[in-house]
């Protein structure tokens, strides 16, 4: 029971971190985990007594990690940038175990070399986590964004399996370079071979499943989740590196999702979500425990005599400070080899990539796996230190990210907009995700509802570009829906025509069919062309019901069957020419009158009465809801990218809000 206390307790504060988060943006999430994981392990709680196991510390968060971090891999634009990425992934992990663990024995002859050999080691990957909550809203350009992300795909791997060699060294006070660089390759290769051949077998029981008729997206869930955790013990059991297994893994499973389900959007949807919440979860729950173990570490390591508190933050900062001009001059290097940008730009890439290497998660989880007793049964050597050093690094690393980058980095540009230009280009782009999501979830099932709301959808994009802009802005956007709309009318005569010529229609279907075109007609054209229009079919009418036979009263019923088919006809012909001239000056006047058109072919393909017109509108109901949260998830993801800012946030989920009372207000007027 404690122990399930204690977990919902760590799930309470990641959930708490990232409210506080909204509320201070400026300040990264891992800082806000970190804090209250302090605060809980001050105050008389029992969480400080939490242990957990290293090896189910490496299981349980770094597979499942670098698992996704392969997944989502954007492979082709890394691939353009695969020599830097390798020069800082495989290179400058190198040089900071070699350089980083020779200076850290200097400075502390306390820890042993191969000791110090592992810290250096554990320090040199760098958390993509991390550097993302900060990459928002300091607007990072995006060639070194997918730097640091393919950076940190690969150094995870390279800098865990050498501190694993530098661990070993410590434990059992052997060493050779040969043997290590000799098993450093079988292990890698053997890491990789298996992440590969584990993941195919897992992918070939996905596919046996599926033709089994086991379509059920939770079962296939479930596999997916349990891939990493299998991946990476499997490896381990065979003595590979299970760290290279999961990315190769995650690698293998990301082209085996663009090949096969793109067909599975449930699945994918379903997928994205759950991914989503894991990592957010496994990532804050990462941060939460090192703020758990920092004030015991730190109460050893303050009150031990051999060590002063000034000296032992002293040593945090110079490591800190090593590790940044280290990575600035191998950065700098290779960019004065590579001679791509001259050297204001040069200088200034730099040292954004320095101080982005925010250390994190694998960091720690590192840190806690070092063994407790080495191989004679005596105490690893400055344990307590290492640990503690490693936290502080972590904490010095998100800091002068969080207050030096902003002010080294260029501010996302504005365009020279004003803030209602701002306001309103922000509702057309949340609207617009909102719109091509919905759109891409439609099936059979929903496809009238979901056909509905995009046309709404459309409709609303029409006003908003039509407001703030001034009259000549919404006059010219009025106008193209117009000469559109006309040309679709234009499409439906010809169509009407040729089905008459071809006797598919009646003459007198043909006659009434293009009176009620030219009633369109004339609402689009102008208000004296309607009003006259109006009054020379008021003349007809009763011309017909005063010198005809006929009762001149309404329609029939086959009347209107064949006037319903000429509606289908005529708007299945204006859809298919309209979408040959969509361009980018008219793509919303046009996707708004083709919206127009498809609802109507809708509205005609419902038949079944008022049960279906009620499960209908409680499909869109739901859509519209779906779609509103779509809209909210919009606006937090360009705020923590740092498009918009709380200013803008704020206002667009004032009037997100606004839209969504208006769904349910709505539904009680039906």
């Amino acid at each position: 029971m404690e122990l399930f206390l204690a977990v919902l307790l760590l799930l309470t504060l990641v959930g708490v971190s990232n409210i506080l988060n909204r509320l201070v943006p400026f300040v990264p999430v891992p800082l806000f985990q970190i804090a209250l994981g302090m605060f809980v392990a001050v105050i008389p709680s029992g969480m400080h007594e939490l242990e957990l196991d290293p090896h189910l510390f490496f299981v349980l968060f770094v597979a499942p990690l670098l698992f996704k971090d392969g997944k989502r891999t954007p492979r082709d634009e890394l691939w353009k940038l695969r020599s830097p990425i390798l020069f800082l992934s495989l290179g400058l992990v190198l040089a900071t175990v070699i350089i980083g663990g020779y200076a850290i024995h200097a400075m502390i002859p306390s820890i042993p070399l191969p000791a110090a050999f592992a810290l250096a080691a554990i320090l040199s990957p760098t958390d993509p986590v991390a550097v993302g909550a900060l990459a928002g809203r300091i607007h990072l350009p995006k060639r070194i964004l997918r730097l640091l992300e393919g950076e940190a795909l690969m150094n995870d791997a390279s800098g865990l399996v050498a501190f694993k060699f530098a661990v070993a060294a410590t434990v059992t006070g052997v060493f050779s370079a040969s043997n290590a660089a000799f098993s450093f390759l079988v292990i890698a290769a053997g890491g990789l071979l298996s992440g590969v051949i584990l993941s195919f077998l897992i992918i070939w029981l996905r596919v046996f499943i599926r033709h089994w008729g086991m379509e059920d997206v939770t079962m296939h869930m479930l596999i997916q989740i349990l891939t990493p955790f299998a991946i990476f013990l499997i490896s381990e059991h065979f003595g590979v590196s299970g760290i290279l297994a999961v990315v190769a893994g995650g690698i293998v499973h990301a082209v085996e999702r663009d090949r096969t389900e793109s067909a599975q959007v449930k699945l994918q949807i379903v997928s994205a979500s759950t991914w989503a919440v894991m990592l957010f979860l496994l990532n804050g729950l990462v941060f939460v425990i090192l703020g758990l173990q920092i004030p015991a570490v730190a109460e050893v390591i303050f009150e031990a005599e051999q060590f002063n508190n000034v000296q032992v933050i002293g040593y945090i900062l110079a490591i800190s400070a090593g590790l940044i001009l280290l990575r600035f001059v191998w950065v700098y290097l290779y960019a004065l080899v590579a001679d791509r940008e001259d050297t204001k730009n040069r200088l200034h890439s730099s040292v954004l990539v320095s101080l982005s290497g925010v250390r994190g998660a694998v960091t720690l989880a590192g840190a806690f796996s070092i063994p407790f007793i080495l191989q004679d049964g005596s105490p690893f050597p400055e344990r307590e230190l290492l640990i503690f050093l490693a936290a502080g690094v972590i904490l010095v690393s998100l800091l002068v990210a969080s207050i030096v980058l902003p002010l080294v980095a260029h501010k996302a540009p504005s365009g020279g907009l004003t803030p209602e230009e701002r306001e309103k280009q922000g509702k057309l782009t949340i609207m617009r995700a909102a719109a091509e999501t919905i759109r891409l979830e439609m099936n059979e099932g929903n496809r009238a509802a979901t056909r509905s709301v995009v046309s709404s959808y459309h409709r609303q994009l029409l006003e908003v570009e039509s407001e703030g802009g001034g009259l000549d802005q919404g006059k010219e956007l009025r106008d193209m829906t117009r000469k559109v709309h006309l040309l679709g009318i234009k499409i439906e005569r010809k169509a009407l025509v040729d089905a008459f010529t071809e006797g598919k229609i009646s003459a007198e279907g043909m006659k009434r069919y293009q009176f009620v075109l030219d009633q369109t007609q004339w609402v689009l054209s102008n208000r004296w062309r309607f009003l006259s229009g109006a009054a020379r079919y008021t003349w007809n009418r009763i011309r017909d019901v005063l010198f005809s036979k006929g009762t001149g009263g309404g329609l029939g019923a086959q009347d209107v069957s064949e006037m319903n088919q000429l509606r289908i006809l005529t708007a299945k012909a204006a859809i298919a020419e309209l979408k040959k001239i969509v361009s980018d000056q008219n793509k919303d006047a046009a996707h708004t009158v083709i919206s127009h058109y498809q609802d109507v072919l809708e509205r005609l393909k419902v038949a079944g009465g008022p049960r279906e017109e009620d499960t209908i509108l409680r499909q869109k109901k739901e859509i519209q809801l779906r779609a509103i949260q779509v809209e909210r998830d919009e606006i937090q993801r360009l705020y923590e990218e740092g498009t918009f800012n709380r200013s803008l946030a704020n206002k667009l989920r004032s009037y997100v809000n606004f839209r969504e009372a208006a769904v349910f207000e709505e539904e009680d007027l039906l």
